[in-house]
């Protein structure tokens, strides 16, 4: 097997070689990349083998640190061109392909896919097959993309990654039979990286989806899809974030002798004008009235609970 081509991209920390198999050698006694250099052409030693019989293009997904071993014997894996196979870079299975086959494989960190423990085990007995619903929207995708990576410009590059994970994960999410509620955490990888980032740039005036998205190479209509899934809006959700931080450091802010302008304005709030009017609609008192209430809802008050809307 020869190194053809191999690519590097920092989003999400996707690597790509595309490898095709040298007809000088006996593709059966070669190794899928592991996570070491793509490529490396090291002998598989995998407790399953994977069968090909017709020449083609092959795309393979290495998932690297997933730090479980298989258990027991992984049934064999029977491959069609075109086909979509996980497989555990750590413990890469034994490839059975003909000369003149070309394998594209994408080594993907476990963590940026959302499985856990368990799951690799689950989504490499079973290739997505070329015809299927999502194989035929990513088998073209992937194998274009592991063609022209390694020419694309930097930005680009990374945003192409980003979407390809992005997609590998909701692949491997269907593959474990999963809704979007029941993954771990209860969403998506791709909801919780955007919700952790905004949790984390809160206290940034100019947080917005345009910023968000641009973040996560992903588009703002499509950031917005994410949220709409969620049942809520980008901006309703800061703003409930922002309102949750402004409600505890008004407390806290009694001892450290902050006004409510300081307060809002830590968190991201231009106006206190602004912030009053929010407040009070969400919690249906003024932030002073919380402040001096100690953080205990008056009677007659809401839950300290914003509302959604």
């Amino acid at each position: 097997m020869t190194r053809s081509d191999t690519s590097t991209l920092a989003a999400a920390g996707l690597r790509i070689a595309v490898l095709d198999l040298d007809p000088a050698l006996d593709g059966r006694a070669t190794g899928l990349p592991g996570p070491g250099l793509p490529g490396d052409g090291r002998p598989g030693t995998g407790a399953y083998r994977l069968t090909a019989r017709t020449g083609g293009a092959y795309l393979l997904v290495g998932v690297r640190g997933a730090g479980v071993p298989p258990a027991g014997r992984t049934p064999d894996v029977s491959l069609q061109p075109g086909d979509i196979c996980f497989y555990d870079a750590n413990h890469p299975p034994l490839p059975d392909f003909p000369e003149r086959c070309r394998l594209k494989v994408f080594l993907v960190p476990c963590e940026e896919l959302g499985l856990v423990d368990g799951d690799l085990r689950r989504v490499v007995a079973t290739p997505v097959a070329r015809s299927s619903r999502l194989g035929t929207l990513l088998s073209p995708f992937l194998s274009e993309l592991a063609d022209t990576a390694v020419a694309a410009a930097p930005v680009v590059g990374e945003m192409l990654a980003r979407n390809a994970v992005n997609l590998l994960a909701t692949l491997a999410t269907e593959q474990l039979g999963r809704t979007g509620t029941d993954t771990p955490g209860g969403r998506s990888p791709l909801v919780a990286r955007v919700l952790r980032f905004i949790d984390e740039h809160l206290a940034d005036a100019d947080l917005s989806p345009e910023v968000i998205a641009g973040a996560h190479h992903i588009s703002v209509r499509y950031l917005h899809k994410l949220f709409q899934d969620e049942g809520t809006t980008v901006g309703r959700w800061i703003q409930r974030r922002r309102l949750e931080e402004c409600r505890r450091d008004l407390v806290l802010g009694v001892r450290n002798r902050r006004t409510i302008a300081s307060v809002a304005g830590r968190w991201g709030f231009l106006s206190a004008t602004h912030f009053s009017r929010v407040f009070r609609a969400a919690y249906g008192m003024s932030p002073s009235e919380w402040r001096d209430s100690g953080g205990r809802v008056p009677a007659g008050a809401r839950g300290m609970r914003p509302r959604s809307r």
